[in-house]
């Protein structure tokens, strides 16, 4: 039962780095470890409080994905063509379509991809270079920030996981 603990615990890192990094599974991989655990051991009443607590950092990680970038985009006085470009610009970035990249890759250009799109997307609507850049860089900024708190969010929850669980598996 140990290695498969340790297996759930290393899914749960990467739940953790896809709630910092884009297009990867994150909080809801993190769910799905305590749940699995939840089946295995063939009881949820010992892993009710990381289940909670996950469910609500889950929901939590999507409310702090639209305010952050909202919230970036607003600061920075983005319209809706800076946000609309953003994602475009995300997608576009994340399938490899920005001319090839020396390094980095798709990671590369889900970062590049954004910040191209969303001022091409500002300057498509105000025609103002100066105010697409501040645009472009405010809703990267915050996007990148969300991505850090959700990150923290889905750390906490590991940890929360941990402290309920490791009595079951080592006693003590």
């Amino acid at each position: 039962m140990q290695i498969i603990y340790f297996l759930l615990l290393a899914l749960m890192v990467v739940g953790i780095i896809g709630a910092v990094i884009p297009a990867i599974p994150g909080t809801s991989l993190i769910l799905a470890s305590i749940i699995i655990w939840g089946l295995l051991k063939g009881s949820f009443a010992a892993i009710s409080t990381p289940l909670i607590v996950t469910s609500v950092v889950l929901l939590l990680s999507i409310g702090v994905d639209f305010l952050a970038g909202y919230l970036g985009a607003k600061k920075a006085g983005a319209s809706k063509w800076g946000q609309i470009g953003a994602f475009v610009g995300f997608i576009v970035g994340f399938l490899g379509l920005l001319p090839a990249l020396p390094v980095g890759g798709p990671l590369l250009g889900m970062l590049l991809g954004p910040l191209l799109g969303a001022i091409i997307g500002e300057y498509l609507y105000c025609r103002n270079w100066q105010v697409a850049i501040k645009a472009g860089i405010g809703i990267v900024v915050g996007t990148v920030v969300g991505n850090l708190i959700q990150g923290l969010l889905a750390i906490a929850a590991v940890v929360v996981f941990i402290f309920s669980t490791w009595s079951q598996v080592f006693g003590g």
